[in-house]
């Protein structure tokens, strides 16, 4: 939690369409709130995977002090208590990393993708050269303005 180990997965269930894990945690100070994101993350070289929870609330001092995870009267409380469920969502892996660039790097090895950006670099050389030319034609006729009302108004000093 918030990047800190708290405790370790006791046990693990596969289910048709859900995974169930049992998490032990070290200690009962530690609270958990119902309100937290789950997710599963690999990390590390040897694609280690650890549960994140992340609080997505802040939660008064007030509360802490009057959270028991053991008692009954922790299923009102904000926190998770002894033997609650929470759901969780698969969080990043690098499995998915690996798919996602290997489909970047096959969408950029495409011939038609290679034709179309070279088009449109074309085009743009092409328009930026019409632009060039604009913007030249246009300095020509302001500075022709510029020397017809220079004449125009210091002649008739």
């Amino acid at each position: 939690m918030r990047g800190i180990k708290i405790g370790y997965v006791h046990k693990i269930q596969v289910k048709y369409n859900y995974v169930l894990i049992k998490v032990n945690i070290n200690s009962s100070s530690i609270l958990i709130p119902k309100n937290s994101l789950v997710e599963t993350t690999q990390t590390g070289l040897l694609n280690d995977t650890v549960i994140d929870i992340t609080p997505l609330q802040n939660i008064s001092s007030k509360d802490i002090e009057n959270s028991n995870v053991f008692t009954k009267s922790c299923v009102k409380s904000l926190f998770l208590c002894n033997y609650d469920y929470i759901k969780g969502e698969r969080g990043l892996n690098y499995d998915d990393l690996v798919r996602a660039a290997t489909r970047i790097s096959q969408r950029f090895d495409d011939p038609i993708l290679f034709n179309l950006v070279s088009i449109f670099l074309y085009n743009t050389i092409d328009i930026s050269n019409e632009f060039i030319e604009l913007t030249d034609s246009m300095v020509d006729i302001i500075i022709l303005i510029h020397d017809y009302l220079y004449q125009l108004f210091f002649s008739q000093l």
